[in-house]
């Protein structure tokens, strides 16, 4: 009695919402701040919602706030209301710092209202009712609690969240939410679940990102065909290229080119020194060759170089058109490192050794040069610790050697706390026929190619030879993962602590994207596949789930976040490169930790302002859509090689449906034969969507494992598109819920249908419906996909 008449009623005008009934599954749901925004572990101990102290949505200056607020209620209760009441309003208040707060103030969707309480359990709901039924008036201005007291039913239909798992305090007893709570999230096969942020789009095959570290945080991006783009901060690109090598640069259209603008690094201290290096493809006198230039920025605008200062400070001859190689990286102790490919062709057939074992020539090497006071004198010097000075018929410029095709590689900036692993550099190296590997470079190091390829022998005469004493990879992976590695980097950013020390990578052929860890007790590798989250896991503002295959680079920017760079369609002529931010949805860094404010840039032109083009997974709708009953098959001349033939496309347009004479459209019938195709697509597209094949009476689906762009182009003609995009792996375009028909598919391009194909057996697969593959169909290769 002494509560009720001390309890004083709050009038107000807020809105309730209506619950939501939430069905959460293991792995496909994630906790989320009302900030829309992960939890993170506070920077300093929370004093008054302690709990919350390791991991939660409130920092020092919220948990205060909730603190005021607790006192000023509690004025209006005489001690012994104090002594019953006070764990229940402290309790409700402090869910505010939960990590599970987005469920239990139904605030799952960013585009809707939240209630005004968190959602309680019907037991908890009814002993808060039983003990402090009056105080609810305190805890919120709705005036819809007005006269609900007495009415236990009204007031927790109010109060009750009906979902017994994420509704308090059953939330903090589940143990499937729990057990891994704030740790990177993985899939029920160990698959960890990333989310990414598109940041740059229509790009013709972005070959490179690198950052000035001048404070500005703008960021250059490099294409295929010689252009060099300045982005801002904010996401805009200035109009004027950084750089324009277009003229000289030797490449083609043809999808899988490797020849053209491969690389840009920035003097490490750009800011005094003002030189930017470049490794691209040029053709001198009918003769290919890779150059190494240098150029200086210019004294009118800080966001372009000076075309005019040029010097060449390397070049090497190419005997063939691939494995050109393509990295320039400065490491920590300010020297270049150059990494050249084996010369192209097959099995480095140069030589009795080939060229990566033979330390006379530049070819299959790691090259280590002094740039530094070079103004008038030699173009570089050789720095005087390089492993082969003095060595007789060894080029001082060689740092390693037995590379065959290093593909992106970079420097580890070392924990920001330990400093462990500062001053590693990490290369991703193409293999040939079986595998691919990762390696950390050391000075004098032999990479083993072509004796090795992995850490498997090739050549099995060399492969024999006591004396050849090769670096080990930390990592090799078969072709049945992926047939071209992407190098990319350890994360050492500030945004996402749990991915700290994660090596990312990828695979240029396949799409996977994969991660590695060091074990700091054995020193092993230990390999994760990397995938996009799924369900409520990527339900964030701006938040994707979905990429293009084709994974070009890798980069980091000024303050250490990582990035990779795609495409939907391998040609330098294509616009249709994209620049991701990987985002770890599982935890952040506390509000404010990494906030930085970039440094004035002065610009000269115009800024174009980017738009992303990707649905955000908050957005998106589910939608479903009725197989399609008809197959229309039509011929073509052409496919869609990778890499790297050039074949002119004809153009083509699917067959229409016939009109009959009243003007009706009516759909032709005809029986489905052996081998058609289909498209399965959620979003009602014609041109993409899951394959199916018609086989021995009934549509099944394609698994992924070989699946590649020329076996797209056989699903694509049949369906009369001249052109496959893009193929979709790991069930990007849907997943099937019947029988898997057809697995390890590999096509020339030329089949009329897929059971022309090599593959196995019908109905013989080892994998699952989260490999069904996908495929992107249209007109042509330059179209947005």
């Amino acid at each position: 009695k002494g509560r009720r008449e001390r309890v004083s009623r709050l009038g107000g005008g807020l809105l309730w919402v209506s619950l939501v009934l939430l069905v959460p599954r293991q792995g496909n749901t994630h906790p989320q701040c009302l900030d829309y925004k992960p939890p993170f572990q506070p920077r300093e101990p929370l004093v008054f919602c302690k709990e919350y102290a390791k991991f939660g949505c409130c920092d020092l200056e919220k948990d205060d706030q909730i603190s005021k607020n607790f006192y000023n209620i509690m004025d209006h209760f005489d001690y012994l209301g104090y002594v019953t009441c006070a764990k229940y309003i402290r309790t409700i208040l402090c869910q505010e710092c939960s990590p599970y707060a987005a469920h239990l103030y139904d605030a799952e969707d960013a585009n809707t209202p939240m209630r005004d309480l968190p959602g309680l359990c019907g037991d908890y709901c009814t002993e808060f009712w039983q003990q402090c039924r009056y105080t609810i008036s305190l805890l919120t201005d709705n005036n819809a609690t007005a006269g609900i007291e007495e009415d236990r039913n009204k007031f927790c239909d109010l109060l009750e969240l009906k979902d017994r798992e994420y509704c308090y305090p059953n939330v903090l007893s589940n143990d499937k939410l729990n057990a891994n709570l704030g740790d990177v999230w993985a899939d029920p096969e160990g698959c960890v679940q990333l989310c990414l942020q598109e940041v740059a789009n229509g790009l013709r095959n972005p070959v490179a990102m690198v950052h000035a570290d001048d404070g500005t945080h703008r960021f250059f991006v490099a294409e295929q065909l010689g252009y060099v783009w300045t982005y801002l901060a904010n996401g805009s690109r200035i109009d004027r290229p950084f750089l324009n090598l277009t003229r000289a640069v030797l490449t083609s259209p043809w999808a899988g080119d490797e020849r053209g603008f491969l690389c840009m690094a920035l003097h490490p201290r750009f800011t005094v020194v003002r030189k930017a290096y470049v490794y691209y493809s040029v053709s001198v006198k009918k003769e290919e060759r890779i150059r190494i230039s240098e150029f200086t920025l210019s004294t009118d605008d800080m966001n372009q170089l000076d075309h005019s200062s040029e010097r060449t400070i390397l070049e090497v001859v190419e005997p063939a058109s691939n494995h050109n190689g393509g990295q320039l990286l400065f490491g920590h102790d300010g020297y270049l490192y150059i990494f050249i490919g084996d010369g192209g062709r097959a099995g480095d057939p140069f030589g009795k050794f080939g060229n990566s074992q033979n330390k006379s020539t530049l070819l299959g090497k790691v090259l280590r040069l002094d740039v530094d006071h070079n103004d008038n004198l030699d173009p570089y010097s050789i720095p005087s610790d390089n492993p082969f000075i003095g060595e007789k018929g060894s080029l001082p410029e060689i740092y390693a050697y037995g590379v065959r095709n290093m593909w992106r590689c970079s420097i580890d900036r070392g924990d920001p706390i330990t400093g462990q692993g500062h001053g590693r550099l990490f290369c991703g190296d193409v293999g040939q026929n079986k595998f691919e590997e990762v390696d950390l470079i050391v000075k004098g190091g032999n990479y083993g190619w072509r004796a090795k390829e992995g850490f498997s022998c090739y050549d099995n005469t060399l492969c024999r030879n006591s004396s050849l004493d090769d670096v080990l990879p930390i990592f090799a992976y078969p072709h049945k993962l992926g047939k071209s590695v992407t190098g990319g980097y350890v994360y050492r950013g500030c945004q996402m602590p749990n991915l700290n020390g994660l090596y990312i990578f990828g695979d240029f052929m396949s799409g996977r994207l994969m991660s590695l860890k060091e074990n700091g007790n054995t020193g092993d590798w230990e390999y994760k596949e990397i995938c996009m989250g799924k369900g409520q896991t990527c339900k964030f503002p701006k938040l994707i789930n979905s990429y293009y295959k084709y994974i070009i680079s890798f980069a980091e920017d000024e303050a250490g976040e990582l990035y990779f760079l795609a495409t939907g369609a391998p040609s330098a002529a294509a616009r249709a490169g994209v620049i991701y931010k990987i985002i770890d949805p599982s935890r952040r860094a506390p509000p404010g930790k990494c906030s930085f404010k970039p440094t004035h840039v002065n610009i000269k032109g115009k800024l174009i302002h980017f738009h992303p083009k990707e649905q955000f997974v908050i957005d998106k709708k589910p939608t479903t859509t009725a197989a399609p009953t008809t197959t229309t098959r039509t011929k073509a001349t052409t496919n869609f090689p990778t890499p790297p033939a050039a074949v002119p496309f004809t153009t083509m347009k699917p067959t229409r449906n016939r009109v009959n004479k009243k003007g009706h459209g009516k759909r032709r019938r005809r029986k489905h034969r052996t081998g058609s195709v289909r498209l399965i697509s959620t979003e009602q597209l014609s041109d993409r969507g899951r394959v199916e094949i018609y086989i021995r009476g009934e549509w099944g689906t394609v698994c992924d494992d070989l699946f590649n762009s020329k076996a797209a182009t056989v699903v694509c003609r049949q369906l009369g598109f001249p052109v496959a995009l893009r193929v979709a792996k790991r069930a990007e375009l849907g997943g099937g819920g019947g029988s898997i028909l057809l697995d390890d598919v590999e096509c020339e391009g030329t089949e009329r249908t897929l059971l022309d194909c090599k593959r196995a057996k019908v109905g013989k697969h080892n994998c699952a419906h989260d490999e069904d593959v996908g495929v992107v169909c249209g007109y042509h290769h330059d179209e947005d996909v």
